[in-house]
């Protein structure tokens, strides 16, 4: 019986430390226990990652992966392809841009490997604009997500706590408040905005976090929490994988119990990116309903009865609490 046991014990640290061998096929990964993992770009092509590669201290940059390299891009209805770029402490690139501080701010963070024109950056932004007249401004942290995944995890905090600081600047120079104020972040972003609302004089009104990334991230307490804003929501749709399973807001909203695959998705990367995806169609048209769930369990298996609540949209107001499932469908608007 013993032999039986070291045996199978070896076999699952084979299999969890194995090399995956087809791109993008996450079907061997199991959280908190596999080293190696697929993560897609900013332009879905899958990347092998080795969550247990070593950082070599001495040669580690620290600059590099700094928030102090942030861009800040601003988006507007008089410039709505055309970006401005706003510069932290140069009051002069705000006062000659296109912002208004009486209109409600969004801004919009990418995750690892991407960057500000990645993909789900100009899809919400149109819609963002296509729903109100606000500031979008796009959060380019593309030298700090790039490279080592491990290492850009470690630069999240800074990178959020750099965010805070630009928009009270923004808002000191040129008018708008927290109140006004819906960070939007996928995968790694989600954790970015949870940090830049930690580090924020006060809350900001409303977060929203895209499938928020989940390897390295649970028991992390630099993970995005209900705490960081007023009020906090995610939309997971491939927990467990390269996403967080475990309700982590206010309002946790699983559609299609919240995992790979998604209708229409083959692949764990592509369920992963359907949460940036949902969310932009839920700005345009604001037809997702969940219901509130018992528990994960139900949320899962999308045997959900309990009061609704919308999944996604704008509004600067909108409260709720729970974990709420729906079902959508497998191509836009979903």
């Amino acid at each position: 019986m013993k032999l039986l046991v070291v045996l199978l014990a070896l076999v699952g640290l084979c299999a969890g430390n194995a090399l995956p061998v087809i791109p993008g096929d996450n079907s061997h990964y199991v959280e908190g226990e596999s080293r190696y993992i697929w993560m897609p770009d900013g332009d879905g092509i899958p990347h092998l990652v080795d969550l247990e590669e070593p950082v070599d201290e001495l040669t580690f940059d620290a600059a590099s992966r700094s928030g102090s390299n942030n861009a800040y891009w601003l988006f507007t209805r008089r410039n709505p392809t055309n970006r401005q770029v706003l510069v932290n402490g140069n009051a002069n690139s705000i006062r000659n841009s296109n912002y208004n501080g009486n209109r409600p701010t969004k801004v919009i963070a990418h995750g690892w490997n991407s960057k500000g024109s990645s993909d789900l950056n100009p899809a919400i932004t149109a819609a963002f604009l296509a729903n109100g007249d606000v500031n979008v401004i796009v959060l380019d942290w593309s030298r700090a997500a790039s490279g080592t995944y491990t290492l850009s995890v470690r630069a999240v905090p800074d990178v959020g706590r750099q965010l805070a600081n630009f928009l009270q600047f923004l808002f000191n120079t040129a008018g708008g408040n927290w109140n006004n104020v819906h960070l939007t972040g996928h995968s790694l972003g989600s954790h970015v905005m949870g940090n830049a609302g930690r580090f924020a004089p006060a809350r900001p009104v409303r977060i929203t976090g895209m499938d928020p990334a989940g390897p390295q991230w649970g028991g992390n307490s630099n993970a995005l929490n209900r705490n960081n804003g007023v009020y906090v929501e995610s939309i997971h749709t491939d927990g467990g994988l390269l996403g967080i399973m475990d309700p982590i807001s206010d309002a946790d909203f699983y559609p299609n119990g919240g995992r790979n695959p998604q209708p229409g998705c083959w692949t764990s990367a592509c369920s992963h990116s359907r949460a940036h995806e949902l969310f932009a169609s839920s700005v345009r048209t604001n037809h997702f309903v969940g219901r509130r769930c018992n528990n994960l369990t139900q949320a899962r298996n999308v045997q959900c009865t309990g009061a609704t609540l919308n999944m996604g949209n704008t509004q600067l107001g909108k409260r709720g609490s729970g974990l709420f499932g729906l079902r959508t469908g497998s191509s836009w608007p979903f």
